[in-house]
């Protein structure tokens, strides 16, 4: 069994572009919009529009971590040129470092690098 958090989004196509920018790839797309899975790595994302669930009164909150193989600040940089909107710019952390990013439904994205030689 694997695990898949889904996203509830506003604009399924605004949301696309986001996270393929961020490195993931579409797997499928529901044909009336409302549903997309993305794969990064051996993870799957899946995007759903809240407009589809009245009962949701609220923005569900969900924050997402990812691991980076890329150098934060070479990540950082391509993500400036496309525009992403940043909450924190590379930050040391007593793990190694990380950068926080916010969706296009402001949902915060947290991208960490661990560094090795701070683990037993």
């Amino acid at each position: 069994m694997l695990v898949m958090p889904i996203v509830y989004v506003r604009d399924i196509e605004h949301s696309l572009l986001f996270y393929v920018v961020l490195g993931f790839e579409l797997l499928r797309k529901h044909r009336k919009g409302r549903w997309a899975e993305l794969r990064l790595g051996d993870a799957k994302l899946g995007l759903h529009t809240s407009a589809d669930l009245p009962q949701l009164k609220e923005q569900p909150r969900v924050e997402l971590a990812m691991e980076s193989q890329e150098p934060l600040d070479l990540l950082q940089e391509r993500l400036i040129e496309a525009g992403v909107p940043f909450e924190r710019f590379v930050a040391d952390e007593a793990f190694g470092s990380s950068l926080i990013v916010r969706d296009p439904d402001g949902l915060p994205i947290q991208i960490n690098q661990h560094d090795p030689e701070l683990y037993t």
